[in-house]
């Protein structure tokens, strides 16, 4: 796993010191293989939309405790109950840009640490898909935030985006071209292991 490198100094004084380090070689997040290894084919459409519906389930989960924890929580503290009951019937919270931020930060934050991570969301997992490199390697954070944008402009564009992987000879979505990532198809159980 590692390699042990020794080395002596003699000081001044004329004593002699030894050195010793154990030194680990590093291994990038982004480029660690992930399990189970080997060539998988493509996910498919039907079943990127399925884990797309059961991570869709939690992160209006995310959202809601988001909205809870800052609006209960700290705009309780700023401005006391009595001022934040009249904020909000007068719709002075419908549109606030801090609490907008807040969801949207929180929710690359769950996409990025499982794609990172393992490859795979809870809906991933459950339809057996992962996001990997073409290389089996785990994907960058870099990589994450750009497929989480593009993700965002293809359902804007009315699921174009999508619905481009039906028309791609690898299967692709623009946020699988432009990462340069791919989201295949696990064999039944393989998270598991």
């Amino acid at each position: 796993m590692g390699q042990a490198l020794a080395s002596s100094a003699t000081l001044p004084t004329g004593e002699t010191v030894r050195i010793s380090l154990f030194v680990r070689p590093e291994v990038s997040m982004s480029r660690a293989k992930l399990q189970p290894e080997g060539t998988f084919p493509r996910a498919g459409l039907i079943r990127r939309f399925a884990a797309m519906f059961y991570d869709f389930m939690l992160c209006m989960a995310l959202i809601m405790v988001v909205t809870w924890i800052y609006q209960q929580g700290v705009l309780r503290l700023i401005y006391g109950a009595e001022q934040l009951r009249s904020m909000a019937e007068a719709g002075a919270m419908d549109h606030d840009p801090i609490l907008s931020s807040l969801v949207v930060l929180s929710l690359f934050a769950f996409f990025a640490k499982f794609w990172t991570h393992n490859g795979q969301t809870l809906g991933m997992q459950a339809w057996n898909l992962r996001i990997q490199n073409a290389d089996g390697s785990r994907i960058s954070l870099s990589q994450a935030l750009l497929r989480f944008v593009i993700s965002i402009l293809s359902w804007l564009a009315l699921g174009l985006g999508f619905w481009w992987m039906l028309f791609s000879k690898n299967k692709d979505t623009w946020h699988d071209t432009y990462s340069e990532s791919q989201v295949i198809q696990l064999p039944k159980g393989a998270h598991k292991k």
